[in-house]
């Protein structure tokens, strides 16, 4: 039997997130790897990725799983914490205003800018040599 769920995506950076919530008290899971099996080498990863459901006081009565690619640690946590919130939302659109007062509703478009030619990196230019 498969089970009832909602699905957002989110994104940042480079990483991409497709999260699932489902009803009960499950342990989450990341790309099949238990939440605190993948987030091993963060501290606060469980406080960034379960905020939305901390805010809308879910946590305990909802898991999720999500299946990440892209980017890094960071970008993946932040990737999995909007979509979770999109997921919340579309369940229940009431929750919208509470995710959004926390500011978990919109995308951060922020991106890392290329490298240029004859640059070291994005903007920082090569060391000057008077000789």
């Amino acid at each position: 039997m498969v089970k009832k769920f909602f699905e957002g995506i989110g994104r940042r950076k480079t990483s991409t997130a497709r999260v699932r919530i489902y009803e009960g008290d499950s342990t989450s899971v990341i790309n099949e790897k238990p939440f605190e099996e993948y987030f091993s080498k963060v501290k606060n990863a469980a406080n960034v990725v379960n905020k939305p459901l901390r805010v809308t006081n879910l946590e305990g009565k909802y898991y999720f799983t999500a299946k990440v690619s892209g980017g890094g640690i960071t970008g993946q946590m932040e990737a999995i914490q909007l979509g979770l919130a999109r997921a919340l939302y579309k369940m229940d659109p009431e929750l919208k205003t509470i995710l959004r007062k926390e500011e978990l509703v919109t995308r951060d478009s922020r991106m890392v800018e290329r490298k240029k030619y004859n640059k070291h990196k994005a903007r920082r230019a090569h060391q000057f040599s008077k000789r």
